[in-house]
């Protein structure tokens, strides 16, 4: 149990006399850990020596964490605060797809060019990149509950405001609703891996985080899917207003729905950490540590480094992909729109199934650094089957040659989030997570925007060979990753070899060695 005495920040260096800690089991050795079987006396040996170093982060007052940290217990609650984060996540990820799906259509509609149809999609990652860190130091200061309710709140307006733009001459208007649900989406993205740290346990974190991004995943399943069979292609401008002001009713609704979901199902944190790798990131983390220094930190992890680059060349491989497959679909088979939106349905529902499967084998396996090559190493021989089928003229081809390719490129992503935590254990999982997406909005931007007018002067297959040269440079720098799996390192180790361990290198540990075995 956590100390609360009044003394607790000056006997933080004082050993306490074995007749106190026989005298009551409740009080702790050390004043943030108890001897409890648990958690472990000392620190993590993975954690970075810099965190390790700094008393005042273990001496961490029972307000900032839960309520007792020598008590390691999953909250019931954590299924429903993740399945609502995948909710509006969905909602967000939905908006964000929702205009290239139909690029066709609201160019005509609006009277304005594809570039700034495929801006609507990008302006999703222009945002990212320069807010991220301000809302991960956000996430740091005020927790999970600010941060979902703003982003569920943000990605509410922004839907709404879009209402406002059901005029050809309007097309300011969206752009302006738009934007707004891209700066919810900063608030969305780097929450999966944190969630699932936060409210799982050991063997669940890297399904809960395949679970919280497939929301994501099946939001722009149902951006593919929705908005041409919402919004056809006819040539009355009146008619595609009623239609699409149907789509932007819908989802107006559907966003004030999730937004009152979050405000009364989602917590800030359980009341007993669920994981020993989670109680032991609660004692270590000081509330004066430099949000600066701890980025510093991970830059100077080259394993780290090189799994931005690698998750980079992905997920931007996917935005690119997603936001010009309409453009390519209908540059070979003309008038199928409902079909491209089905291509990309299968893409990413597929991609949604790997992402599960993914999840359910890490919790069995832990074999972060195969998995992740061996998935790789599949997305880019889909990619390159998919590039050579898509001019064949068969339309099922291009469905099963979509969905294997999607089924691993999409099915990456957890993988990446999960894997970088491992990483950078202990490290703040937003900041990690929020590293990643960055990489990939940037890769993402200059993949659309470059295959884009590929595809514009040479045509679809030069275009997507662009791709596949990326992701065969991602598959070689994945290989030189090492699996230094801090994160299970803290999760195996026992009080008792820990307290050996340290006795063996030092004596002069501020724990009393002779403690009785009731208190063990």
């Amino acid at each position: 149990m956590v100390n609360e005495g009044p003394n607790e920040e000056e006997r933080d260096d004082t050993p306490a006399p074995e007749t106190e800690l026989q005298a009551d089991a409740s009080v702790s050795v050390h004043p943030s850990v108890s001897i409890n079987p648990s958690v472990s006396v000392h620190p993590s040996s993975s954690a970075h020596p810099s965190a390790l170093a700094q008393p005042s982060g273990l001496a961490r007052s029972s307000g900032s964490g839960p309520e007792n940290l020598s008590v390691i217990k999953v909250s019931r609650r954590r299924w429903a605060v993740v399945l609502v984060f995948s909710c509006y996540s969905m909602c967000n990820a939905f908006q964000w797809i929702q205009y290239s799906s139909i690029n066709n259509i609201f160019m005509h509609f609006y009277g304005v060019s594809a570039f700034a149809i495929d801006w609507l999609s990008m302006c999703y990652m222009l945002t990212y990149i320069p807010l991220l860190l301000l809302v991960a130091w956000l996430l740091e200061k005020f927790g999970l509950r600010t941060i979902a309710l703003t982003g569920s709140a943000l990605n509410c307006l922004g839907a709404w405001v879009k209402l406002g733009s059901l005029r050809p001459h309007l097309f300011p208007v969206t752009v302006v609703g738009q934007l707004i649900c891209s700066v919810a989406q900063v608030f969305i993205l780097g929450m999966p891996s944190r969630i699932a740290s936060v409210w799982f346990g050991a063997n669940e974190v890297s399904t809960a985080c395949s679970v919280a991004v497939f929301g994501n995943q099946l939001g722009i399943a149902i951006g593919f899917l929705v908005p041409p069979v919402l919004v056809p292609n006819i040539e009355d401008r009146d008619q595609l207003a009623y239609h699409i002001s149907i789509m932007f009713y819908i989802i107006g609704g559907v966003a004030t729905l999730l937004l009152i979901l979050v405000i009364i199902v989602f917590k800030e944190k359980p009341k007993y950490p669920p994981s020993r790798a989670q109680s032991l990131s609660y004692a270590l983390a000081s509330p004066d540590a430099s949000y600066l220094s701890s980025i510093s930190r991970l830059f100077k992890n080259l394993n780290f480094v090189l799994l931005v680059i690698t998750y980079g060349l992905n997920a931007g491989a996917f935005y690119a992909l997603s936001t010009l497959l309409n453009r390519m679909v209908i540059r070979h088979y003309p008038g199928e729109e409902v079909n491209a939106g089905r291509i990309g349905l299968t893409i990413v529902i597929a991609g949604m199934l790997g992402a599960v499967l993914s999840g359910i084998w890490l919790d069995r396996s832990k074999t972060y650094k195969e998995t992740t090559l061996v998935v790789y190493i599949m997305t880019l021989v889909g990619m390159l089957v998919y590039t050579f089928t898509l001019s064949l003229g068969h339309l099922w081809i291009v469905f099963i040659t979509a969905g294997t390719m999607g089924f691993f490129m999409t099915g990456y992503l957890p993988l990446g989030f999960e894997f970088a935590v491992e990483l950078t254990y202990p490290e703040s999982e937003g900041i990690s997570s929020g590293l990643l997406n960055i990489s990939a909005q940037v890769f993402g931007i200059i993949f659309t925007i470059s295959q884009g007018q590929i595809i514009d002067n040479y045509g679809t297959k030069p275009g997507n060979i662009f791709l596949c040269l990326f992701l065969a440079l991602g598959t070689a720098l994945t290989a030189f990753i090492k699996a230094d799996l801090r994160r299970q390192k803290a999760n195996k180790e026992t009080p008792e070899n820990k307290l050996q361990e340290e006795e063996e290198e030092s004596n002069t540990s501020k724990v009393p060695t002779a403690v009785s075995d009731d208190h063990l």
